[in-house]
């Protein structure tokens, strides 16, 4: 077990077989490699709507996350070959992806430029930063 005092959640006990590597890092983050996923904890016994990736290498570090399905956002991303075989995806299906959450202005919004992607059974990842990230908004009416 490795130990780490996350000046946010306290001492936390992580399995080095829970630790997700991004092998790049991530953008701002690059020497920062190592991370695990922690759960909430739900009075209710529901599934949690956001995960923490919490930093191995660096403890302040710490990140909200969430399936941007919460936000009606579905991607469609194409890994270069070599972002693929960084994260050792052999299989697109097998991926999962992510969004970071950012605190803005008493609101939560997802970070929907700069998806995560994952690759849970390696326990690899990467971050997917588009140039240009072409999407609608529609609003439904009452």
């Amino acid at each position: 077990m490795m130990h780490i005092d996350s000046p946010r959640f306290g001492a936390l006990e992580v399995e080095p077989s829970k630790i997700i590597e991004f092998p790049h890092g991530l953008p701002g983050f690059e020497d920062i490699r190592r991370f695990t996923l922690l759960h909430p904890d739900d009075a209710a016994g529901e599934s949690p709507n956001y995960f923490i990736l919490q930093s191995v290498d660096d403890p302040a570090v710490a990140f909200h996350i969430a399936d941007p399905a919460h936000f009606g956002f579905n991607y469609e991303i194409t890994l270069s070959d070599e972002d693929a075989a960084m994260i050792n995806l052999a299989d697109p299906a097998t991926a999962s992806v992510v969004v970071m959450l950012v605190n803005e202005g008493g609101g939560v919004r997802a970070n929907l430029n700069a998806p995560l992607v994952l690759n849970l059974e390696a326990r690899l990842g990467v971050q997917h930063v588009f140039a240009r990230l072409n999407y609608e908004v529609t609003v439904k009416g009452n």
